[in-house]
């Protein structure tokens, strides 16, 4: 490996292995988020803070138009389990979801566009970066949406961003391949909770009752059934399945309250809107049937992700060697809230670990990494 490449991998693992070991929750980032900044006031950029727990960097070339790439810098209640040299100080919480790996990338190419404007990149000149760049280290990603408040902060248009890029590291793909795809990447994901409201009694006299359990058993397979039958007759993928689901005090009593919790996945408005109305009338035809009442509500969640086309064509010219996801993936990822200020694509960068994210023992080789930079590369040159 060439000095310049050692050079880079050292600085990429020094970063994600630092990042790693002071991992933060949510809103919360007051290490993670001036470690960040520590690097970032070394080069030739604006640091700020748009929003709570979030930071902006922007290398100014003048130019009229902007691009941005983001990293979440959030880690997860997870107790790490690798025994890695570099494992989580923090007792219950892990980056167990590649947030340290996307803040080192970041990083990366922030060092990348400083030493190219500085003239201290081999073959890179600063006319060869038709934008100016505004890195965004976001918070909350793995709870609330971050990437909403950073988008009503209002930082899009002030700096004249026009586009924006991101990664998620990926297990299942080979170590350093890039893949995804043209419009709908990742679903929408809203928490569904129906909650049925009964009437108690003794199970001898159970005529006296009104029954919420029966009332939750025969709601749940009817709703993951109907979602199944849309996702048929629409084409489209809508997944509905319940995690949760309490009833009753006693095993001789009536249960006089039922509450399922679940989640739904969709991959468009639309289907959405038709799932959620299914559900509802579902809901009250099983209530009705049991003499009970039901709420139901659906959480706000994190919109699909979905690559704006037009931009997506001109990244598979730049990242000639990036595969295609052949059907959408129902997970969910706020990146989708950026994408509905503006174009955006968002790529997945395999590890090749096979480790599912959010467990214990997720870690990856830092190799990787580079990939990720390159390819940030690549996309800051686009014309």
């Amino acid at each position: 490996m060439p000095d310049e490449k050692n050079a880079e991998l050292a600085a990429l693992t020094r970063w994600r292995r630092d990042l790693h070991r002071i991992p933060e929750l949510d809103f919360e980032l007051p290490e993670t988020t001036s470690y960040v900044r520590g690097v970032l006031d070394a080069l030739s950029c604006e640091v700020w803070e748009p929003c709570r727990g979030a930071l902006c960097a922007y290398f100014d070339l003048g130019r009229p138009e902007t691009v941005a790439l983001r990293a979440d810098m959030d880690a997860l209640p997870v107790h790490e389990a690798t025994g890695a040299p570099y494992a989580s100080e923090r007792p219950g919480r892990m980056h167990a979801c590649g947030h340290d790996g996307h803040m080192a990338m970041a990083l990366g190419a922030a060092a990348w566009v400083d030493r190219v404007m500085a003239g201290r990149e081999p073959g890179s000149r600063a006319e060869d970066l038709p934008r100016n760049v505004l890195l965004v280290f976001q918070p909350a990603e793995e709870t609330t949406g971050g990437a909403r408040v950073v988008c009503e902060s209002g930082v899009f248009g002030r700096m004249g961003v026009t586009r924006i890029f991101g990664f998620h590291l990926w297990p299942d793909l080979p170590a350093g391949a890039l893949a995804s795809r043209p419009g709908p990447l990742l679903a929408r994901s809203s928490e569904a909770t129906v909650s049925f409201h009964g009437r108690s009694s003794h199970i001898a006299r159970w005529q006296e009752g009104a029954d919420a359990l029966a009332a939750a058993a025969r709601f749940v397979p009817s709703a993951e059934a109907m979602c199944g039958r849309l996702s048929r007759e629409r084409g489209e993928p809508c997944l509905l399945r319940f995690g949760r689901l309490e009833a009753g005090t006693v095993r001789n009593a009536i249960a006089g309250e039922a509450r399922a919790e679940g989640s739904l996945r969709v991959f468009s408005d639309e289907m959405f809107d038709r799932a959620r109305g299914a559900l509802r009338t579902l809901a009250e035809g099983a209530a009705r049937t049991e003499g009970c009442a039901v709420d139901v509500t659906f959480s706000e969640g994190y919109p699909p992700v979905d690559n704006d086309a037009a931009l997506f064509s001109l990244v598979e010219r730049a990242l000639p060697g990036m595969g295609r996801i052949d059907e959408p993936l129902l997970i969910a990822e706020d990146f989708a809230f950026y994408q509905r200020c503006l174009p955006g694509v968002f790529i997945l960068l395999g590890t090749g670990t096979g480790v599912a994210l959010h467990s214990d023992g997720f870690d990856f080789d830092e190799r990787v990494l580079l990939a990720g930079v390159e390819a940030y590369r690549r996309l800051l040159r686009m014309a």
